[in-house]
């Protein structure tokens, strides 16, 4: 295939091995001009970016999901596939810019093989080289571009070295100055000589090795039936056996690639290195010493969300509510500082007090993965996953659940087995997203002494805990329900240890702060602007009655009472609260949430949570600034809520009842949308949402009696 010479129509596609450094490298060469859709027809993201080469060629890179090798499993790898093979319509690369990883160079080649049979114009990206080296592997760049008969070029996309060299190379194909390599890395038609010959009579020049994978998988390529039985028709004529074939192919290709490394690397002695792995493996996989450890991890992790970021939330809240008071002191009084002060800082406030936990908890999670521990938590989870009808690889979907359901649910796309991967998309939710920390702070906040630190990591710990247990159950009894029956397998690479890289934990800190201030952010800006209009008005004629009763219980008190029409005018705030829009709806609902121990504040923090958890924080800020101007802290307010009896509203039964009830509720519409989009049916959300709402409502209902 020779490369398009219309600088228009160049499109380049990126592949290689999963965690190779292909993001890194798409983002470098395409800075901000992405864009994410779909591939058609599929639930798979189409990564597409611009990106301008020497000579004034402007090309669209398309980076195509991580693949191994060109045998496909999982429904992402099939689309790699069908690009590759030509047969998707919407993508037709001009050059093939492959991500090799320099440290696994003996994996990686298996798929540059393959691409180089299928007579693509390859550029070879060699990343990781850093990492190479520390493991003392040193290899001959040219000896390997001689051997493959295709570029490679070393980079190292996070320092943006070596770019400027890969898009001179790239230009260089792209004017036909390098085209397809010409030789075979391996003799393919010796594979299947007969058959591969009788499909060439099918589909004239197509290469030895296209003919090989139509073969084998013409089934899954949109041709036409005339055209599927002809291929049918040689594949019996001539006995093709695929499974053979494959099995030859792959033993070829890695004797070729065996000599190769031979002859233009050189690999340290392993020895020294796997020693020191295995020795940790020994302690941190043990079969009992492995989960309590992992457990210990975990405890730490969670408290040091609380122990660290103590001073700056301290500090965050204070700085609010100093602002805010000394607002309400000096600006007029009117219908738009009401606005400023309870509606817009209220709900700001709501958000950027949780920023340092968010940082510091993903942070955390940044550091286990750098390290190579969460593969082991994945690893340690695998007999566990296996009992309640999963497998290991949906720890890492689970894991991610932890950050946010809607990436964690449609990276099952790696789950090859239907049925597992359906069980890991409805019991994902459970996991203690982002989204629900904010609320559990704030709770525990208001369970917990201040100084009781442990106490609150243990509780933390606990809400965790009762989600990943939840999760279990539920998938237990799915395996029964779900009949679908496929076998499935688990393997997973352990990498090795190794020092985190400090630069991309902060880099991951900073981003995932800027996800929760932009996306939930914008989010709770806006319900809190709406809830602030809901809370301050109401039907004329109930607001108009409270304003005249209390205008006469203050105009009775002496002018020199100020303590008494202080207190009156809490109770005129609690009053026009109360017969508020928010307040009709909220008291509508409470028959049926005061059994677990909610009152209607509470009520109408559940309903605005749909468009996203995190929102529960920015109403009750919004409602108690409404009802009150002082300037105590949101965490004073909730203490000091009290119930029409007068009893408080924020027991130790309540906090608990709530966030059960948040760690089991299915309360986010954007989850609930993506599992319908994973699933191509609406009937699995639906059920989700039901028996997820049902279990928060029976367990929230006996946790409150419980701790009563």
């Amino acid at each position: 295939m020779k490369a398009e010479k219309d600088n228009g129509n160049v499109q380049i596609a990126l592949v290689g091995n999963p965690n190779g450094g292909k993001t890194s490298l798409f983002n470098s060469l395409t800075g901000l001009r992405q864009q994410v859709g779909n591939f058609p027809g599929v639930t798979v993201d189409k990564k597409t970016g611009e990106t301008v080469l020497p000579g004034h060629i402007h090309a669209t890179m398309i980076d195509l999901p991580g693949t191994y090798s060109l045998y496909p499993r999982r429904q992402d790898e099939w689309v790699a596939y069908r690009v590759l093979m030509r047969q998707d319509q919407s993508v037709h690369p001009s050059i093939i810019l492959l991500v090799v990883d320099a440290s696994n160079l003996k994996r990686n080649l298996l798929f540059c093989s393959q691409l180089i049979d299928l007579k693509y114009p390859v550029v070879v990206a060699l990343t990781m080289m850093d990492i190479a080296a520390k493991k003392g592997i040193q290899i001959d760049i040219p000896g390997l571009e001689r051997e493959l008969g295709v570029p490679v070029v070393s980079v190292n996309p996070r320092k943006d070295k070596g770019i400027d060299e890969l898009k001179r190379v790239m230009a260089r194909v792209v004017e036909q100055k390098q085209t397809a390599p010409i030789k075979d890395f391996i003799p393919i038609k010796s594979l299947a000589p007969a058959s591969i010959e009788a499909l060439q009579t099918v589909l004239p020049e197509t290469s030895d090795y296209a003919a090989l994978h139509f073969l084998i998988n013409h089934e899954e390529f949109p041709l036409s039936e005339t055209l599927q039985a002809k291929i049918e028709n040689a594949e019996k004529t001539t006995n093709f056996n695929p499974t053979k074939t494959q099995a030859e192919e792959v033993l070829q290709r890695y004797k070729q690639i065996n000599h190769i490394i031979q002859k233009n690397v050189v690999m340290p002695d392993p020895l020294q290195k796997k020693l020191y792995t295995e020795k940790l493996d020994n302690i941190l996989l043990h079969r009992v010493w492995g989960y309590v450890i992992m457990l210990a991890v975990l405890f730490v992790l969670f408290q040091s969300v609380f122990w660290i970021a103590q001073y700056p939330m301290d500090g965050i809240d204070w700085l609010f509510s100093t602002f805010t008071g000394w607002l309400s002191e000096h600006l007029p009084t009117a219908w738009w500082s009401d606005l400023l002060v309870n509606g817009l800082l209220a709900g700001l406030g709501g958000i950027v007090v949780f920023i340092p936990q968010i940082m510091i908890l993903f942070g955390l999670i940044t550091l286990l993965e750098d390290t190579g521990y969460m593969a082991r938590i994945s690893f340690l989870s695998d007999k566990l996953m296996r009992k309640v009808g999963l497998n290991g690889k949906s720890v890492m979907p689970m894991i991610s659940g932890f950050a946010c359901a809607v990436p964690a649910i449609m990276s099952t796309r790696n789950i090859e087995n239907k049925k597992e991967r359906l069980i890991t998309i409805l019991v994902t939710p459970f996991m203690s997203c982002s989204a629900r920390l904010p609320v559990y702070i704030v709770l525990i906040g208001l369970m917990v002494p201040a100084d009781h630190n442990f106490q609150k990591g243990m509780i933390m710990m606990a809400m965790y805990l009762l989600g990943i247990v939840m999760s279990l159950l539920v998938a237990y009894v799915l395996k029964f329900w779900i009949k679908i029956k496929e076998k499935s397998f688990f393997i997973m690479e352990l990498p090795l240890y190794r020092g985190p890289r400090w630069k991309n934990i902060g880099i991951t800190m900073v981003e995932k702060a800027k996800i929760f201030v932009t996306d939930a952010g914008r989010i709770i800006i806006i319900i809190s602007l709406f809830l602030w209009f809901l809370s301050s008005y109401g039907p004329s004629k109930r607001m108009n009655t409270v304003e005249t009763k209390y205008e006469q219980a203050i105009s009775a008190v002496p002018t020199t009472d100020s303590t008494r029409i202080a207190e009156i005018n809490l109770e005129k705030g609690t009053a026009k609260l109360e017969n508020s829009y928010a307040g009709i709806l909220g008291h509508a609902i409470e028959p049926g949430i005061r059994p677990l121990g909610f009152d209607w504040k509470i009520g109408i923090a559940l309903i605005t949570s749909f468009a996203a958890r995190e929102v529960f924080v920015g109403t009750m800020a919004t409602l108690y600034s409404v009802e009150s101007d002082n300037d105590a802290t949101l965490k004073e307010k909730m203490a000091s809520a009290k119930r029409a009896d007068g009893t408080p509203v924020y027991t130790e039964a309540t906090a608990i009842s709530l966030m059960v009830f948040y760690v089991l509720a299915m309360q986010c519409m954007s989850t609930l949308a993506i599992v319908k989009r994973e699933t191509k049916s609406w009937k699995w959300p639906v059920i989700q949402f039901v028996y997820m709402t049902g279990l928060a409502y029976i367990f929230s209902f006996i946790a409150y009696h419980i701790f009563s």
